[in-house]
């Protein structure tokens, strides 16, 4: 049933980015800044992290789910450091997945060779 929640939920979130494609003049890169905004926003208010605990990956793995880890770690950064942690907070909570799409990106290019356009 976990697999489930998380296919309908990240699917949910995957056709409303798809709609907003296809109807709205919208760009994807302002789509996606939107998700993560929105996973900011709605951390924030505590509603993401519900969502979290009924969809597991199905809400984390989306980037309003990398909005929501933002959040999170600027609130734990605040709380322990200050001020500063408002700064720092973000960067130290994404490190992980940040360091593993740089990494997986440079693998991809070395096995994979890009083809011209032309």
């Amino acid at each position: 049933m976990i697999f489930l929640k998380a296919f309908i939920v990240g699917g949910l979130i995957c056709v409303i980015g798809q709609i907003l494609i296809d109807k709205t003049k919208l760009t994807p890169a302002r789509i996606l800044v939107s998700y993560v905004i929105a996973g900011v926003i709605l951390q924030i208010f505590g509603w993401y992290q519900k969502l979290v605990d009924f969809a597991g990956a199905g809400a984390t793995i989306p980037l309003s789910g990398f909005g929501c880890t933002l959040a999170k770690g600027v609130k734990k950064a605040v709380e322990e450091d200050g001020f500063l942690g408002i700064f720092t907070g973000g960067l130290t909570a994404g490190a992980a997945g940040i360091a593993a799409a740089i990494i997986f990106g440079l693998i991809a290019s070395i096995i994979f060779k890009p083809k011209s356009n032309s």
